[in-house]
C-alpha cells in the first residue's frame, strides 16, 4: 500500500473530515480512504448493512436501567376491556 500527503487542506475541510470521523468512531485515516472511495466510485453499494446509520441510537442498559425501564412501562402490558367498548 502506497501513503501520500495532502498539503493545504483547508480548516473548513479538515473540520468537516475530523467531525466525520468522530461521528462515525474512525480515525481520519479510515475515513479519508472512505471518502475518497465513495467520490471515486469504488465503495461498495451493494451492502444492505445499515448499522452505522443508526449507530447514534445504540447503547447499553444496565440491569437497573432495564429494572428502571421495566417498572415504568409494566401498566402497558396491562389490556382494560373497556378501554375497547
Amino acid at each position: 500500500m502506497k501513503s501520500i500527503t495532502i498539503h493545504n487542506l483547508d480548516d473548513s475541510m479538515d473540520a468537516l473530515i475530523r467531525e466525520r470521523a468522530k461521528k462515525q468512531g474512525t480515525s481520519l485515516n479510515k475515513t479519508i480512504q472512505q471518502l475518497l472511495k465513495q467520490s471515486l466510485g469504488l465503495h461498495s453499494k451493494a451492502t444492505n448493512d445499515h448499522r452505522d446509520d443508526f449507530l447514534d441510537l445504540f447503547g447499553s442498559w444496565s440491569k437497573k436501567d432495564e429494572a428502571d425501564f421495566n417498572k415504568k412501562t409494566k401498566d402497558f402490558n396491562t389490556i382494560d376491556a373497556s378501554d375497547w367498548k
